[in-house]
């Protein structure tokens, strides 16, 4: 894996030393070395770090004495990359250049990260790393919580007291909105697609017969878990098992691969929470959309606003990206309680909701202080309310005065959160960032910019108003066509690269995957896998009934998950149904869920 990988990233190199019209030769020569010595971990950890000192370099406008440990320099400047440094930096005092080479600056990142994601497993002994800092978080939060009462920095009100009070000027009318709908009892329950802790999957989750008595006081199971209360289906509650709060399913903990570095870590929530969950969200995501303060502050149905915002910033300087580490992990569950604190009918939907307990890998059954770990459906727009509110916070205390509604109104279109990606006003970085430190958060200072023209949010990164985001390798490149998930995942690799003008690089891929399936010419519509081009496809043969071109490829045939279900459950999905439009799978009631493998078939198809 390692050989070809470097193969392919010679490639790269070449490519962008043409672009730049330098040598990558010794550059070449120092990831071999390295590589061989560090194995894997040199692409997708140390280089990842040194690209991370770039970035910072950027923003502070200068190369720092403490960044690019490890690799030697000369002058003020790395070697590794140091024709690329010459056209962003001066070698001599380390200075950002007057009119520095954007080319340059997204050739050193694409270099550098391009391996920072690849969704390889962990070792062990970094997995268990990030288990202990879940724990250790977990500690932090109950030692936050205590000093919610606290006297906050204006000394008038205790932190609690002035969460709640901005809080409530910012979500009022949202969360009364919320609040009449669950009163009324017009939340819609839904299955979402992941796995659940207790191991329900496709259509076996709309036969589930546990219930909590927790859920039972606000989301009565007679209103949600039979398609009406006829005794025909009635009588199906007697199976249904009426779960104690200290008999509860715990949320199960899992790791999925994140970076090398570390996993990512998630909870698969009992069936039973994530069903009214998905409802809960339903419901407030429609009444954000209509929420003058929530719809420009947290609508979290697109990233476009923050990428447009990040684009700004790094023109003109006026607004910080900031990014924030384990931010789910963080929210805690006194800070959600605190933003309800008046409104009933939603506290309790809330509190009804999560999961108090989480089963850890090596550690057993915890009870959790955080609202919910990133697996709940609600964990997402509860962090983005959340960390809005404490922006307005530090914004808050930067005014030295109570907000008002004309204040809050004035942020529009420069304040935004899209779960950890934070846009805000440069003037006001300090106290926000001094308020979210309060309140128990952290900020990554790797992946923050606010001095110079480097920008980053929601996958899109820009100098100076341009862009220069990376082609990043998800997975490692496949062995044989029997490696699905590594073969459709180079070829969006390839189709990326051939749209950033990489050449080499695009060839290398090109031959590397027609040597296990055609890879015909096609256009981004067809259900080819195929490559994009600036020449025209080639058509092998011809549909003569339908008049269209065919070339021969193969498409991706999922195993689909078999799940019959029938009978009330059957009836209940019909019920569930969003929209008048009929199933688009005729067959959804013999298969459902996540498909459990995959195949890919050569065929003849029309290249657009």
């Amino acid at each position: 894996m390692l050989k070809s990988l470097i193969a392919f990233l010679q490639c790269v190199l070449n490519d962008l030393g043409t672009r730049c019209g330098i040598s990558t030769s010794n550059d070449l020569k120092t990831i071999i070395r390295r590589s061989n010595h560090e194995g894997i971990s040199f692409l997708t950890i140390s280089l990842s770090n040194f690209g991370k000192d770039f970035e910072k370099s950027l923003d502070q406008g200068y190369v720092g004495h403490d960044q690019f440990l490890g690799f030697a320099k000369t002058g003020s400047l790395p070697r590794f990359l140091g024709g690329f440094f010459d056209l962003v930096f001066d070698r001599r005092g380390g200075r950002l250049l007057d009119i520095p080479r954007v080319e340059s600056i997204q050739a050193i990142r694409q270099i550098c990260l391009m391996f920072a994601k690849i969704e390889i497993p962990c070792t062990p002994n970094r997995e268990r790393r990030a288990i202990d800092k879940y724990i250790e978080i977990e500690k932090e939060i109950r030692r936050y919580d205590q000093t919610l009462h606290s006297v906050s920095a204006n000394e008038t009100e205790t932190n609690a007291e002035q969460f709640g009070r901005v809080g409530r000027l910012l979500w009022a009318r949202l969360f009364s909105a919320v609040d009449n709908q669950i009163h009324n009892g017009t939340v819609v329950p839904k299955h979402g697609p992941g796995a659940t802790a207790d191991g329900l999957k496709g259509n076996r989750k709309f036969d589930q017969r546990m219930w909590t008595s927790r859920l039972e006081g606000v989301f009565p199971q007679r209103e949600n878990i039979i398609p009406n209360d006829r005794p025909t289906f009635a009588s199906r509650l007697d199976d249904v098992i009426l779960l104690s709060p200290g008999a509860e399913i715990p949320a199960k903990v899992v790791l999925v691969p994140k970076t090398l570095k570390t996993p990512r870590i998630i909870a698969e929530e009992p069936t039973c929470m994530q069903y009214m969950q998905q409802g809960l969200l339903e419901l407030m995501v429609d009444k954000i959309r209509g929420d003058d303060n929530a719809s420009n502050f947290v609508m979290f149905e697109s990233q476009q606003e923050n990428q447009i915002l990040a684009r700004i910033g790094s023109v003109n300087g006026s607004l910080a990206t900031l990014d924030l580490s384990e931010a789910s992990d963080r929210v805690s569950n006194q800070h959600v309680r605190l933003l309800v604190q008046n409104h009933r009918a939603l506290r309790e939907a809330l509190d009804a909701t999560r999961s108090r307990k989480a089963d850890v890998p090596g550690k057993g059954v915890i009870r959790l202080a955080k609202y919910a770990s990133m697996g709940s459906a609600l964990c997402f727009p509860l962090e983005s309310l959340v960390f809005m509110t404490v922006i307005f916070v530090g914004i808050e205390e930067q005014l030295n005065r109570r907000l008002t509604k004309k204040d809050v109104e004035s942020f529009y279109g420069v304040v935004r959160v899209f779960g950890d990606d934070i846009v805000v006003p440069v003037d006001y970085v300090q106290s926000v960032l001094k308020a979210l430190e309060t309140f128990g958060f952290r900020v990554n200072v790797h992946k923050s910019f606010w001095t110079g023209k480097f920008r980053e949010s929601c996958g899109e990164d820009y100098y100076d108003g341009h862009d220069v985001k990376v082609v990043r390798v998800r997975t490692p490149l496949p062995r044989d066509r029997r490696d699905i998930e590594e073969l459709v995942s180079t070829v969006s690799l390839r189709n990326q690269l051939f749209l950033a003008g990489f050449r080499e690089a695009v060839d290398f891929l090109d031959e590397w995957i027609m040597r296990m399936i055609p890879f015909p010419i096609i256009e981004s519509t067809s259900v080819l896998l195929g490559r994009l081009s600036n020449g025209p496809s080639q058509p092998e043969c011809y549909d003569y009934d339908l008049h269209l071109p065919l070339v021969r490829g193969v498409t991706v045939v999922p195993k689909r998950r078999a799940s019959s279900l029938d009978d009330s459950g059957a009836l209940l999905k019909w019920f569930l149904k969003r929209g008048e439009t009929p199933f688009e799978d005729k067959d959804h009631l013999q298969y459902s869920g996540r498909p459990v493998s995959a195949r890919i078939k050569i065929r003849t198809a029309p290249p657009f």
